[in-house]
């Protein structure tokens, strides 16, 4: 059985997706499989993801459903049913991880916790530079002071997040403040989320539904956000900023005022069908 379970999100950029398994491949921790949650791409992606799933040294699943629009929650909850391991650590299609990222993770798990870091936002510029071989090679790990002049002089952002720290009095001292869920680098046991009957589906836009509404509903089962900076280190390729849906963010006040832990329209719900 492998250790963890790394979820990833996607859909329809094979060629973002590379970059991020490049970033996997070169974990320093290498027991653990791959499950991508693609929200609808399209066949000729599909049959590029399974010969990429059949050369990969790491175990590679490929769960796919019907594009019928923004439908992340649903496929994740799908990954979740389908993960080998009892633990889990959700990451983005876009977002690559330091090699120490999954043993971190995995290292740092504990009963009753929910894990998160935080991710470099990289340029445009720093984007368009980086290729799988590149990644592989460690090329955004070993530039930090190339990472920091973009971030002063440049369009990357919160490159500070990029540091890996060792030094375990230094973790504590940089992680005593609390830290929200963040969706694209996050991790915990199977049986917690599950516990809450997984993502709700309710969501149909970007946004909150996939981290805030889980943190909340999370909380209310008395599982605790534990903060990962400097440790469970991400890179999150460039793109224009994404908006906040009005739909999301009332559905999420409608959750908040009900107070409620368990989702009906998760994992297990009523009118669940496999359309």
């Amino acid at each position: 059985m492998p250790l963890a379970s790394v979820i990833i999100a996607f859909y329809n950029r094979p060629d973002v997706l590379d970059l991020t398994l490049a970033g996997l491949n070169r974990q320093s921790e290498k027991n653990f499989e791959i499950i991508i949650a693609d929200d609808g791409s399209g066949d000729k992606v599909a049959d590029y993801i399974l010969r990429l799933s059949k050369r990969s040294e790491i175990p590679m699943k490929h769960l796919w459903q019907e594009d019928r629009g923004f439908r992340k929650n649903r496929i994740l909850n799908r990954a979740v049913v389908d993960a080998d391991s009892e633990y889990l650590i959700f990451i983005d299609m876009d977002c690559i991880p330091h090699s120490e990222f999954v043993r971190e993770h995995i290292r740092n798990r504990e009963a009753g916790r929910c894990l998160t870091g935080r991710r470099v936002n990289l340029s445009a510029k720093i984007s368009s530079r980086l290729t799988p071989a590149r990644v592989e090679n460690g090329f955004l790990e070993t530039n930090m002071p190339f990472l920091v002049c973009d971030g002063i002089f440049g369009s990357s952002r919160d490159v500070e997040k990029g540091f890996y720290i060792r030094s375990a009095a230094i973790r504590r001292i940089m992680n005593r403040r609390y830290r929200g869920l963040l969706g694209c680098n996050f991790s915990l046991y199977k049986k917690d989320l599950v516990a809450i009957n997984g993502f709700d589906e309710r969501y149909e836009q970007p946004s909150v539904g996939e981290d805030s509404d889980v943190e909340f509903r999370l909380g209310l089962m008395g599982i605790r956000v534990k903060s990962m900076n400097y440790m469970a280190v991400q890179y999150h390729l460039f793109h224009p900023p994404s908006a906040r849906p009005g739909e999301n963010l009332e559905l999420f006040a409608s959750v908040k005022a009900e107070g409620k832990a368990y989702t009906e329209f998760g994992i297990n719900r009523k009118d669940w069908t496999d359309a």
